[in-house]
């Protein structure tokens, strides 16, 4: 009796040995829901799969139903995103989507925007100059955590939504715990460490900011790495542990 099949449109996020030849694809489907699927004889040196299943490659798949994880029998490859995956300045700045991608998406919850909002900025990522793809990952990773339902609260205080006033020069108590920036009054009850405001405001910037209008806008490294470790601080409090790919960044020397 053939298996059931259907299509299935998704970047591959990860790829994990399994046996002696095969692959378990971990994949951000179209509707922004987790998927799983095993890529047999993908390690295979003649295998069709090896190159259409990396990750940050978009691929449209034909799997068939398995017990436990479902099986790959067709992969064309929709999109290969080849400058990211060949430069390793632009790798290292990619791929701290995909772990965060898989680490807040999930099996049969759908979030339509992550798939689009992850999909759109590695398009315009594959163009940019490497200070643009930097400043472009954090904006994509604090837009994440926002579609993810961890949005930073940067503009009100995170514990009683009093404005914050983000003056030049200053240094603002922020609780990655509680998620968010906090006010004098609240800051003695409140674990806090102290963020310049200026990297409050480039969290909001890109927030706000489509990622065209990024790709061609102010692009200052020390900025974005501010912000990238604003999220590696939101990811640690919230999802459970930081993510390794920005601490290879953190500590690569390579921007």
């Amino acid at each position: 009796m053939s298996q059931p099949t259907y299509p299935l449109r998704a970047l591959v996020l990860r790829r994990t040995k399994l046996g002696e030849s095969d692959l378990i694809l971990t994949l951000l489907a179209a509707d922004g829901s987790l998927a799983r699927a095993v890529a047999k004889g993908a390690r295979k040196p003649t295998s069709s799969f090896a190159a259409r299943t990396e990750p940050l490659c978009v691929v449209d798949l034909l799997c068939a139903r398995g017990r436990s994880l479902d099986i790959v029998k067709e992969a064309r490859l929709a999109g290969a995103h080849d400058p990211l995956r060949r430069g390793i300045e632009a790798s290292a700045a990619a791929l701290p989507l995909l772990e965060l991608a898989g680490r807040v998406a999930q099996d049969g919850l759908e979030n339509p925007r992550l798939y689009q909002s992850i999909t759109r900025v590695l398009d315009v990522m594959d163009t940019a100059d490497d200070n643009h793809r930097l400043a472009l990952a954090a904006a994509a990773l604090v837009k994440l955590l926002a579609f993810s339902g961890l949005r930073p609260s940067l503009e009100a205080c995170v514990g009683c939504g009093a404005p914050i006033a983000l003056e030049e020069g200053a240094r603002v108590p922020f609780s990655a715990t509680e998620g968010g920036a906090v006010c004098p009054a609240c800051r003695p009850h409140l674990e806090t460490v102290p963020v310049e405001a200026a990297t409050l405001c480039w969290a909001q910037y890109f927030l706000g900011s489509p990622f065209d209008a990024l790709a061609t806008g102010p692009a200052d490294p020390s900025a974005s790495f501010a912000v990238l470790h604003l999220v590696q601080a939101l990811v640690r409090a919230h999802v459970g542990s930081p993510l390794k790919s920005l601490e290879f960044l953190f500590t690569s020397g390579l921007f």
